[in-house]
């Protein structure tokens, strides 16, 4: 589709999704979004009542491409459920080596609206996280894992760390030690009796 074909609302929040993962919430303003978008900020203003609301919409926008990326991976992946857990970070390692690449745009929001936490954005977040979460212990259970929420959430623990670690060092073999870390785990895991 092109950008002719986008709706005024797509065209401004794929323009807010741009500049907000490129260079930060807080460091774009609205007049850059519309900008970027070719509309007035009037324009920006009918479709959002805030730049708050944009940011929600951002999010949202990313939520579901993010998690079906994960599936893809994970359903791609040779071998078993520790091996295809593996493979989802070692895809994320593959991700950080680009030079857009500037880490998780839910943690960098929440980073940037710490002092927010009743913020839309990361309500979006935490629901985001929680999918995530939600979506490997449904893997873990499928395999028959001992306390699949548990094990889902120490792999969590260990993608979002690893995020982090990542964008700090720009050294996205710290994804592939998290991944390694993730597979011990997942081999470890008892079966249920």
């Amino acid at each position: 589709m092109t950008s002719a074909e986008l709706s005024t609302r797509d065209r401004i929040v794929n323009a807010a999704s741009d500049l907000f993962y490129g260079e930060g919430i807080r460091a774009v303003s609205v007049d850059a979004v519309a900008e970027r978008a070719g509309v007035t900020k009037r324009t920006l203003y009918y479709h959002f009542t805030s730049k708050d609301e944009l940011i929600a919409a951002y999010l949202q926008q990313r939520e579901q491409p993010n998690l079906a990326r994960f599936r893809r991976w994970y359903a791609e992946a040779e071998g078993g459920v520790a091996e295809k857990t593996r493979a989802v970070f070692r895809n994320l390692a593959r991700a950080a080596r680009r030079p857009s690449w500037r880490g998780c745009a839910f943690l960098r929001t929440a980073a940037e609206l710490a002092n927010m936490p009743g913020h839309p954005a990361i309500r979006i977040g935490v629901a985001h996280k929680k999918d995530f979460e939600n979506w490997f212990a449904a893997m873990f259970a499928a395999e028959g894992l001992e306390n699949p929420a548990q094990l889902a959430r120490q792999v969590v623990i260990l993608l979002d760390g690893a995020f982090a670690v990542v964008l700090l060092n720009r050294d996205p073999a710290y994804m592939e030690a998290a991944g390694d870390a993730a597979f011990t785990l997942v081999t470890g895991a008892p079966a249920q009796r």
